[in-house]
């Protein structure tokens, strides 16, 4: 299934609040991303109609696996170009700025190979 750059950007932004605080609301997110309430109640809507997360009662929101899959690639994807860029010389603002204009467009063969070079190399 094909996903959207947004709806990843959602996914991502919800495990990383999840990480940060324990629990994830829709207000948490537009605060965090800075949009609209309206807007986040929309893609929240989107990606629990497609199985990408869960809302409680209460209104507290859980990646499912298949979301969770899809936050962790992203978010290992952010912070490994984010430190690659930065083994490079690239400020620490403008690397994580680069690295999450281009995480969600590199190919996986391109990604592995920045992946295992940056390994060998920023580590």
């Amino acid at each position: 299934m094909e996903i959207h750059e947004s709806a990843e950007d959602y996914l991502e932004t919800i495990l990383i609040l999840k990480e940060r605080s324990g629990q994830v609301r829709s207000i948490d997110i537009a605060t965090e991303m800075n949009y609209s309430k309206p807007s986040i109640s929309v893609a929240m809507k989107k990606l629990r109609e497609n199985g990408y997360i869960q809302v409680d009662k209460d209104g507290y929101i859980t990646l499912t696996d298949t979301g969770y899959a899809i936050a962790s690639d992203i978010y290992d994807r952010h912070k490994v170009l984010t430190a690659f860029f930065v083994s490079l010389g690239v400020d620490e603002k403008t690397a994580a700025e680069d690295a999450c204009r281009i995480e969600h467009d590199l190919s996986p063969v391109t990604y592995e190979k920045i992946r295992e070079h940056a390994l060998k190399t920023v580590r």
